[in-house]
């Protein structure tokens, strides 16, 4: 862990902590801040400024726009930004479909499509997930039929992150029902302006929007837009997979919200606020702090450890983990705020009333109880540790 604090890693901390100071928008910062969820100008301003200082896509290979960065000093700028409360980018396009169209794409593929994604001009989503196909992803039932140049599409699919914003969406398809279902799977490109995609939303717990279903009835896509080779989606839906579940520990989020939580009790104490003085919310915050402390050590060992042949194992293991911090952390960040964080502010609307660092908490805790389900389920990473790192 000395490379944490060497010479070169506190230069580049400091470079990127400047860059930000003079290039983040101080009303986008400032949304951040008080817990408002990025629209999708949010993000694409602030992809296309990253863009601009060649940042966009620092795990991409150096040919596509990377930035040739080790895994610890991606993570390292992931903390900076999320720190600085920068907007996360989206990241349908960036860290999902990105590096399957360069892995496996076309070369016109590539060039049609990466650009768009690196400055943030294009959004994109994912077409996994279907009503009777969740966790059991291979029984997706959405269908594409080849009809010379085109594959007509007729399905759905649901919970569907930020459709609302896509202008593509990249989807598991059945293209042969014969033999293993893992075995008749595509994966297309699909254009979401094409007439016969409907997106419908879905309202969660916390009163926003996020997730939609999104239903296909007789749209053509072009052969083209195949990723790949016919019936190969599986190995390509792995593939993405697994770069999701290692790109969800959750750290720079559990960082930042250990840090609004610190401030907002401290900040309480100043103000000798009734009831904050109290061992007992000391001890849970120290604990939380510590496993924090343990969570990022974790996830620094793991992407120093190139060599590991348990990295999907552990990628699981940091997943559940990230997921169970974020959790506690804003349950704990509820009962700080006592009645102030019953509200339920929604983060993208503007309030004129309550305490400022109530705005999001009781969205925020509602919305985390799914972070232990999207990106694969604690049960599904649960299962992955017991087969492939316990051999059971």
């Amino acid at each position: 862990m000395d490379t944490l604090d060497s010479t070169e890693m506190r230069a580049f901390r400091r470079e990127v902590r400047d860059f930000v100071t003079a290039n983040l928008p101080k009303p986008l910062e400032q949304r951040c801040r008080q817990g408002f969820h990025p629209s999708k100008e949010d993000m694409r301003e602030w992809t296309a400024i990253l863009h601009g200082k060649g940042w966009s896509a620092p795990h991409w290979p150096t040919r596509y726009g990377g930035t040739g960065w080790s895994p610890l000093k991606r993570m390292v700028f992931d903390i900076e930004l999320a720190e600085a409360w920068a907007p996360a980018p989206s990241p349908f396009g960036l860290h999902l479909i990105g590096p399957v169209i360069y892995t496996f794409g076309t070369d016109q593929q590539k060039e049609r499509y990466l650009p768009r994604i690196l400055d943030g001009s294009e959004f994109w989503c994912q077409g996994y997930s279907e009503p009777n196909a969740g966790s059991d992803l291979a029984s997706l039932r959405t269908a594409a039929k080849r009809e010379g140049d085109y594959y007509r599409v007729n399905g759905q699919k649901i919970w569907t992150s930020q459709a609302q914003f896509a202008d593509w969406i990249f989807c598991l398809v059945r293209t042969d029902n014969s033999g293993k279902k893992q075995n008749g799977i595509s994966m297309l490109l699909i254009d979401m302006h094409s007439p016969g995609v409907t997106v419908k939303p879905i309202i969660t717990q916390d009163m926003d929007h996020y997730v939609n279903e999104v239903f296909f009835e007789d749209v053509r896509v072009p052969a083209e837009n195949l990723i790949g080779e016919e019936n190969a989606g599986w190995r390509y839906a792995k593939f993405l997979l697994e770069n999701e579940r290692t790109s969800s520990a959750y750290l720079p989020q559990a960082k930042q919200d250990m840090k609004r939580l610190r401030e907002l009790i401290d900040r309480m104490r100043d103000e000798h606020s009734e009831g904050i003085d109290d061992e007992a919310l000391d001890t849970e915050c120290a604990a939380l702090e510590i496993e924090v402390a343990a969570h990022e050590l974790a996830i620094y060992r793991i992407l120093t450890d190139n060599a590991s042949s348990q990295a999907d194992t552990a990628a699981s293991m940091v997943k559940i983990q990230g997921a169970r911090l974020q959790q506690r952390i804003s349950a704990l960040w509820v009962e700080v705020l006592g009645m102030h964080g019953l509200p339920l502010f929604q983060p993208h609307r503007e309030h004129d009333f309550g305490d400022p660092a109530a705005m999001g908490a009781m969205s925020q805790f509602l919305i985390r109880r799914a972070v232990s389900i999207y990106g694969g389920t604690n049960e599904i990473q649960h299962g992955i540790i017991a087969k492939r790192g316990l051999h059971l």
